[in-house]
């Protein structure tokens, strides 16, 4: 029995931790077992956690499977749009984007 392939990926922003599993699907967003729309109450906020849907063209091809904890809505849906575009760790950086501390001399 071979399960579905699907793609992890974590985000964080401020406080707030959300781990994204995407699995190849007609776009339900579903977040700590409830829909996108019925966790997130405020206007604008189930469009800014899938912005990274829509700046690649996949909004209608991959169901997301969230769990997301700590911080607040506005931290929680920056943390669930970054674990969707799943940006990984470079080489030379501490993190995705955090340079070492630049010394002149």
């Amino acid at each position: 029995m071979k399960s579905a392939p699907y793609f992890e990926g974590t985000g964080r922003r401020k406080t707030s931790i959300a781990r994204v599993r995407l699995v190849p699907g007609e776009g339900a967003v579903v977040v700590n077992g409830k829909p996108l729309d019925d966790y997130f109450g405020r206007d604008g906020a189930a469009e800014r956690a899938l912005l990274p849907f829509t700046a690649t063209n996949t909004a209608h091809r991959f169901n997301a499977m969230v769990k997301v904890e700590g911080g607040g809505v506005s931290g929680q849906v920056g943390a669930i749009a970054h674990g969707i575009a799943k940006e990984r760790k470079k080489p030379g950086l501490k993190r995705a984007r955090k340079a070492p501390q630049f010394t002149k001399r």
